[in-house]
């Protein structure tokens, strides 16, 4: 079981000082049933990695740019580089990112670069309320899955996220 708590575009420096409880709970209830992952945005990446250093809780980042390599895309992170600050594991296929016009065939790039550098996946899939009430749903997340995972062999390391159906994209679970 996982727990992934998203901070999207919340927090500042000393948003840090609140993961001192949740360190704290992590060691006192030793439970190897769950995973806590926190996903801050990426200004606070590197900080809660080292924070979170010599805990059994994981640092994810929020997305990434579907190139391996670096390049001209002004503003853009890509997987290589949120390894190298400390993210584990990665949240791509968020409804956000989807209603803003990300393509499955985009989300497959961008799980390939990820695993490729070693991040865990954490794969949204999920219809929109507009898709649930026309009841295609199953349509639209057997895509989703099909063609977000297209050639990709092992999916150990890919946690797939099944988001609930809101009104907004951003009233979702994750």
């Amino acid at each position: 079981m996982y727990f992934i708590a998203n901070w999207k575009m919340f927090g500042e420096l000393k948003s840090i000082n609140s993961l001192d409880k949740v360190i704290k709970f992590s060691k006192s209830y030793k439970n190897n049933k769950f995973k806590l992952i926190y996903c801050p945005p990426y200004t606070l990446l590197s900080n809660f990695s080292s924070k979170l250093k010599k805990t059994n809780i994981n640092v994810g980042a929020q997305n990434c740019h579907e190139s391996e390599n670096y390049g001209p895309f002004t503003g853009s992170i890509n997987s290589k580089m949120l390894k190298n600050i400390g993210a584990d594991y990665i949240i791509i296929g968020h409804s956000e990112n989807r209603a803003e016009g990300e393509t499955n065939s985009l989300i497959n790039r961008k799980i390939k670069n990820a695993l490729q550098n070693k991040l865990k996946v954490i794969f949204c899939i999920g219809e929109s309320l507009s898709e649930r009430k026309s009841k295609k749903t199953r349509r639209v997340i057997s895509n989703q899955i099909f063609q977000g995972l297209k050639n990709i062999k092992n999916l150990s390391n890919i946690i797939i996220c099944l988001l609930y159906t809101s009104p907004s994209p951003r009233d979702g679970l994750l």
